[in-house]
């Protein structure tokens, strides 16, 4: 019997797509979509649409403090990328003091509700340093009082072979009943993997007319600014023309009109940002499209996203890697199926 995934937060469905594309070679061991729910319509309009198109009524749009649990199917595995907007390193970090902080704790009470075999919990890296880290005792603590065998680590999906640097604290729990130990999957087995950033948005080219490819219209200013930086360099390390400089004071974002270096993993895709923070190509002075960006996050090119360019953005920016997800999922598959694989130590210590 296939294991039935309920999600939290299901975000655009970058979990979903590596989750039901888990394959170890044993039909016995698979996921499938039992059900999801998201707070953003577009979100849920995405994730219908490429995840379960066959059962719309099964993504339930709506803010997480006010969903019935009690509407829900059964559930044999659990995914919730709780929100990350108060333990991201770029925005306050206002921790458990913030309005999303808290959210986990729909995922702790749905653990307890629906007792899962396994769930899979996703945050950012900066999660590790929030409230002086008494945020992620707190957290883990609630999760193993739920009744789980819990594995956090920090992965570094570049290591992985996505061609993106992107750092994400991922949570595996195994409830505790369950003799099944789950290991960090090693990074090893993908190591020949070209994940260079030209390679992943050149290879196989884009047609024009790909859906989700709007390209972004630039003022004269900008385009002039960007022919100015080389591929590697933003607008604060590039030797730039008075009249093209920012006049910025504080901090100066490494990111801002950073053009790709195309012989390296892109740096982190974001869902929001203004002016200079949508990821620029290295040869051509303009910001990617939404089909690129989704290429860095490894969306097939017939993942189609639902909604406006900056609500695309968004999504795709909050999205976890779909082949990341994919590595996690198949490990936990090879735990319960008994198939050994390379792992290596945890990195964050409980």
């Amino acid at each position: 019997m296939p294991f039935r995934l309920g999600e939290l937060f299901c975000g655009p469905g970058g979990i979903a797509w590596g989750a039901t594309h888990a394959d170890i070679g044993n039909p016995n061991y698979t996921i499938i979509h039992q059900w999801a729910n998201d707070y953003d319509e577009d979100t849920c309009e995405t994730y219908r649409h490429n995840i379960c198109p066959n059962e719309p009524n099964t993504v339930y749009h709506g803010d997480i403090r006010t969903l019935d649990m009690g509407q829900l199917a059964p559930i044999d595995a659990l995914a919730f990328g709780f929100p990350c907007n108060d333990y991201s390193v770029v925005g306050e970090q206002r921790g458990m003091d913030g309005e999303y902080g808290p959210l986990y704790s729909y995922g702790v009470i749905a653990l307890r509700r629906f007792r899962p075999q396994w769930f899979v919990a996703e945050n950012v890296g900066g999660l590790s340093s929030a409230n002086d880290g008494t945020a992620l005792t707190k957290i883990l603590a609630e999760l193993r009082g739920a009744g789980y065998i819990i594995t956090p680590h920090l992965y570094k999906f570049e290591d992985y072979r996505i061609p993106q640097a992107r750092h994400r604290l991922i949570i595996v729990g195994i409830r505790d009943d369950i003799d099944i130990e789950y290991r960090v999957p090693s990074p090893e087995p993908y190591a020949n993997i070209d994940n260079t950033c030209r390679t992943a948005i050149e290879v196989p080219p884009i047609p024009a007319d790909a859906f989700n490819n709007e390209r972004t219209r630039h003022s004269p200013t900008v385009v002039q600014r960007l022919q100015h930086i080389l591929p590697g360099k933003n607008a604060f390390t590039a030797d730039l023309p008075e009249e093209l400089q920012l006049n910025i004071r504080g901090a100066r974002i490494s990111q801002i009109y950073k053009r790709l270096d195309p012989d390296r993993p892109a740096y982190t895709v974001t869902g929001s940002g203004g002016g200079g923070t949508h990821i620029y190509h290295w040869a051509e002075p303009r910001a990617l499209t939404n089909r690129e960006r989704a290429r860095l996050q490894t969306f097939p090119d017939t993942y189609e996203f639902i909604g406006n360019k900056e609500s695309v953005r968004k999504q795709i920016g909050m999205a976890v890697p779909c082949r990341g997800a994919q590595i996690i999922f198949e490990a936990i598959l090879r735990c319960f199926a008994g198939i050994g694989y390379p792992s290596i130590e945890a990195n964050i210590n409980e």
